[in-house]
């Protein structure tokens, strides 16, 4: 690219020139000179490159020369090391002639040199823009650095002073800025570091805050002797610790780098300590990294735990229990408690909780207990004034109140434990999340609304960590789920198997039982019956608890479906029997009953069925949400038993709806419609259904017969799904007709559009529809 002073001097190369060209090493001054020689090839010129390394006898030969103004001269140099005969001759340039600085180059200036001009912006970032550093990454393909280019800064970085390659190593720490550190590090006064910096600053690899160039800085990463990095990490990190500061960054690159030494263990702590809130994957390598005793054993059995590494937290806790150390056996038991709550063993997790004297186990403890069947004996305790131990009281305060107080109390206890906690975020090492809990009681409660919404803060806010986000999404899963939106929870589903992670016993139930019940109000037994042996497996593997009831119900209405409720059968009779050791409260009683009407119904007993109802009917007084399904089950009772009264099945289904059960209420809805005699009270029904399901109602025909060649709405809707591959009795569930009606469907859709075969018509429907 073309440069003004070599224009300007091109112009007239016979003029007098004294010439100064100034700027750190890269920015182009060789170049320049080799420019200018071309130009000035014709005439008697003297060029000096890298005149700051000139003897000082020399520098005031140049200087003399400058000033008689004999000759031309053009002499460049870098800003350090800056002697007084180079000032001198500095000064004597400007003052006879002129001194150009050079600067790095600009966005256009650095798209012009390269190959791939739509990299610009990233070799701009990488190198300051800076020529040589420019031109050694002219080549890139994709945004990133090469090895062979980092190689390359070997040569700049070899020849420098030991005092300057150990700050260039500093600021590749982080340390640039912190003169405080460079002092000691150095062993110079604050004068004697500052020239340090400034020949640093000389090499052209600082940018102008004095920070080293992002690629300066992974070339002095890659190509720095491990030993010296190590070191000056090291020194830095005990400089920080020493002053109270923060040393995860410094130590971290570190942590598979072998450093022993009781500095290094130190060091390793305090950034484990820094690093557990937002990475307590990193937090736990920092740990082992330093020499084992049992006190570290438990801090990396809690960080591993908070990573979702529950075998290592569960065998370094069970390590320090069994050393039958008192101080350290109660921290222990209580990371293994919350470890063994999420591989679905609550009451063992109870029971270790009992080990540990602090608050926050205390109310883990009781929250255990109630999910196990067994209401505390005595009230909590004071909790400490800290984030974690208040909320873990409010937790324990709203499980026990969702079984001995109204569910409203309970959840509002349980959304302000969750606000209270929020600040803490991911930070935290829980057995199960105040908002999950929430989100269960609000399920439970017929409150999907609050359920999405306090899930929704909660994966914001990582509340929990890694620990608790499968069970987060797999809840807002279920409220997706219960509401008809069958699509945003396969996403769930989906999005935890592209994840590839092996789910623990808890968060497995609700996956399996939240694909079972996609695929069961899918209408797609298939998939029913292919998922139903890990539903079977995923119920041993988790015991039966109170906060397991509703994929348990899932379950037992597939169970009904595939005639396999015998395998089901002493689980359904554990919860049953926890549920009354509770005293069957309401609120976690309706969801056993109103999916055990669903099994019964489906099975065809009748009996079971009446008796599920009856238990409803007597926690009606206790909610509006159990009023609500109760007065749902007595209208299915009497549909069943041929009985639509169309008022009162609409009036149900739209209390489920309110009660965010919206594919419950349609399908009430829609199979009240397909068991009336009554054409008006069918079409009104088949209405309320497709309404309570989001969709528009039907439209009619004036007339009873549709044009040859033409589909009614009703047809259509038929043939689109018959064209996607369903069966006549999936396509009936879909739109709450029996497969007969399917059947007389097609039959006279193939009459009127003169097909001669089902392929022949399938291709028109496929044509219909598609157009």
């Amino acid at each position: 690219m073309s440069n003004p002073v070599v224009a300007r001097v091109a112009a007239d190369p016979r003029a007098p020139l004294r010439l100064g060209v100034l700027a750190p090493g890269g920015y182009g001054k060789t170049t320049l000179l080799g420019a200018l020689s071309r130009v000035l090839a014709e005439v008697d010129v003297s060029i000096v490159d890298d005149a700051h390394l000139l003897p000082e006898r020399d520098l005031l030969d140049l200087r003399d020369r400058v000033e008689r103004g004999a000759a031309r001269v053009v002499v460049a140099y870098r800003p350090w090391p800056r002697s007084r005969a180079l000032a001198g001759l500095a000064e004597s340039l400007s003052r006879a002639g002129s001194v150009v600085v050079l600067e790095p180059w600009s966005r256009d200036e650095v798209r012009s040199a390269l190959a791939a001009r739509g990299l610009a912006d990233f070799v701009h970032q990488q190198t300051g823009g800076v020529p040589r550093f420019v031109r050694r990454l002219a080549g890139v393909t994709s945004p990133e650095v090469p090895g062979d280019v980092l190689a390359s800064f070997r040569a700049d970085l070899d020849w420098l002073d030991a005092d300057v390659q150990k700050f260039l190593l500093a600021a590749e720490a982080g340390a640039a800025l912190r003169l405080d550190l460079l002092t000691s590090l150095l062993g110079k006064d604050s004068d004697a570091v500052g020239e340090v910096i400034e020949a640093a600053r000389a090499t052209g690899l600082l940018a102008p805050d004095g920070t080293l160039l992002p690629v300066a800085r992974a070339a002095v990463g890659a190509v720095a002797r491990a030993d010296r990095r190590v070191a000056v990490r090291q020194r830095l990190a005990q400089l920080v610790l020493e002053s109270g500061g923060p040393v995860l960054d410094l130590v971290a690159p570190l942590v598979d780098a072998g450093v022993g030494g009781p500095g290094a263990v130190a060091a390793f702590r305090a950034a484990a300590e820094e690093a557990l809130p937002t990475d307590p994957a990193l937090a736990a390598r920092l740990l082992a990294a330093c020499a084992p005793s049992p006190g570290l054993a438990v801090r990396r059995a809690a960080a591993s735990a908070m990573a979702g590494d529950l075998d290592t937290a569960l065998r370094l806790a069970d390590r320090v229990i069994s050393s039958g150390d008192p101080e350290l056996r109660g921290p222990a038991a209580e990371v293994a408690a919350i470890a063994l709550a999420h591989r679905g063993q609550l009451a063992r997790g109870t029971e270790l909780h009992r080990w540990s004297p602090t608050a926050t186990s205390t109310a883990f403890g009781v929250i255990g207990q109630v999910g196990t069947g067994r209401l505390p004996s005595a009230p909590l305790p004071p909790a400490p004034p800290t984030m974690l131990d208040g909320a873990a009281s409010l937790m324990a305060q709203g499980v026990v109140e969702s079984v001995v107080d109204s569910p409203d109390t309970a959840l509002s206890t349980l959304v302000g434990a969750v606000g209270l906690l929020e600040p803490a975020g991911r930070g935290v090492l829980l057995p199960d999340s105040p908002a999950a809990l929430a989100a269960l009681v609000a399920l439970h409660g017929g409150e999907p609304g609050v359920a999405e919404s306090v899930l929704d803060r909660a994966l914001r806010t990582s509340l929990g960590g890694a620990l608790m986000v499968v069970r987060h999404r797999l809840l807002r899963g279920w409220v997706a789920m219960v509401r008809g939106d069958l699509g945003a929870a396969r996403e769930v589903l989906a999005g935890l198997r592209r994840a590839g992670r092996a789910l623990e016993p808890r968060d497995w139930l609700f996956a399996v039982a939240l694909e079972v019940g996609v695929a069961r109000r899918d209408s797609d037994l298939g998939a029913v019956k292919r998922t139903w042996e890990q539903a079977c497996e995923a119920v041993l593997r988790h015991p039966v608890d109170l906060f397991a009831f509703l994929p348990l119900g899932e379950f037992a209405v597939a169970a009904a479906r595939l005639r396999d409720r015998h395998r089901l059968a002493p689980h359904l009779a554990s919860a049953a029997l926890l549920c009354k050791q509770l005293g069957d409260p309401p609120l976690w009683a309706v969801a056993l009953h109103w999916s055990g009407l669903h099994a019964a119904i489906t099975a065809e007993e009748t009996a079971a069925a009446e008796e599920h109802a009856a238990n409803l009917a007597a926690c009606a007084p206790h909610s509006r949400y159990a009023a609500t399904v109760s007065a749902a089950a007595e209208s299915w009772l009497d549909v069943l038993a041929g009985e639509v009264d169309p008022d009162r099945v609409e009036a149900a289904a739209k209390g489920l709806h309110g009660a965010g059960q919206w594919w419950d209420a349609a399908r009430l809805a829609g199979q009240a419609a397909i068991r009336t005699s009554d054409r008006q009270a069918m079409v009104r029904l088949l209405d309320c259904a497709r309404s309570l399901q989001g969709r528009p109602p039907t439209a009619r025909p004036a007339t009873p017969t549709e044009p040859t060649g033409r589909l009614s709405d009703r047809e259509r809707e038929v043939a689109e799904l018959v064209v996607t591959g369903l069966t006549y009795k999936q396509v009936g569930d879909r739109l709450f007709i029996s497969a007969k009606t399917v059947e007389h469907h097609m039959a006279r859709m193939r009459q009127r559009l003169g097909c001669t075969s089902r392929p022949d018509l399938l291709d028109h429907l496929r044509r219909l529809v598609g157009s």
